[in-house]
């Protein structure tokens, strides 16, 4: 088990193929090359932030903290919110409501199994991609031999620089991001001093998401392959102290246990699965 407290983290900032300053908190982040490998933090964006209308090989989750983003028709993020955009779904243009934000940013290898290219391997691909061509906004363009100009999505252009292939998505299995309003989905019991309201559970792998509220005194069972993010409260986890906004991965052999010292709040994401028995 891993365990990140918030007050430990320290705000870094970074290049990015997108427009804007990127700020974020590192949280944590799985295995490179592993089909579920994943990369978790809190973005901090400021009103410059813009992204054109794309799409990923990977599945992406959004807990919206602070401050509101506009995502066109598919939708906008306000403070409590949640949003899914699957692997191959088109989604944006992406626009920054407010002067400042946060927001918890899962991104993950979805069903498809193309996996997740690692924050390293994006780093150093989109600084030596760099020296052949622009990034702005989101798309990278580049001089063609012949004359004129490619433009491409900036994360494609990354993996494919990185992978040494053309990127191919998988079909679609949703066409269009899933927003969602936590808040109204109603808390059910889930054993002494607990509740629990479960949002969604997507695609054959077993990707899901749900909420546990968790009374002062009270332990609840943290599932194996599993990321759990406090949204409110304080307790302690295999006699290690957590609070406000501190996260828990729970790694797939493990069946640990956290108890709530006041009421406490709980995002699970419950991540997805590549054995044969997908259980």
């Amino acid at each position: 088990m891993r365990l990140v407290r918030f007050e430990d983290l320290h705000l870094q900032e970074r290049a990015h193929a997108r427009g804007g300053v990127f700020r974020y908190y590192d949280l944590l982040s799985g295995q490179e090359g592993a089909q579920d490998n994943f990369y978790l933090s809190i973005g901090v964006l400021s009103g410059d932030f813009v992204s054109p209308r794309h799409r990923h090989n990977f599945d992406q989750l959004r807990f919206q903290l602070e401050g509101s983003f506009d995502f066109g028709a598919d939708g906008r993020m306000d403070p409590g919110s949640i949003a899914y955009f699957p692997e191959s779904t088109r989604y944006g243009p992406q626009k920054a409501l407010s002067r400042d934000s946060k927001t918890l940013v899962l991104q993950f290898g979805g069903a498809g199994g193309n996996g997740y290219m690692s924050e390293a391997q994006f780093q150093k691909g989109l600084a030596e991609l760099k020296q052949s061509g622009t990034f702005e906004d989101g798309v990278f363009s580049r001089e063609k031999t012949d004359g004129g100009r490619i433009n491409q999505d900036a994360y494609e252009a990354v993996w494919e620089y990185v992978n040494g292939r053309e990127l191919l998505y998988p079909v679609e299995r949703y066409t269009k991001a899933v927003f969602m309003n936590p808040s109204a989905f109603a808390w059910v019991p889930a054993g002494a001093g607990c509740l629990r309201k479960r949002l969604a559970g997507f695609a054959e792998r077993g990707t899901a998401v749900t909420f546990h509220s968790v009374e002062p005194g009270a332990r609840l069972s943290l599932e194996p392959g599993s990321l759990y993010f406090a949204s409110e409260g304080a307790g302690e986890a295999v006699g290690r102290p957590w609070s406000r906004w501190s996260t828990i991965q729970v790694e797939r052999d493990e069946h640990p246990e956290m108890r709530a010292a006041e009421r406490s709040e709980l995002m699970q994401i419950s991540l997805p699965r590549f054995d044969e028995t997908n259980a």
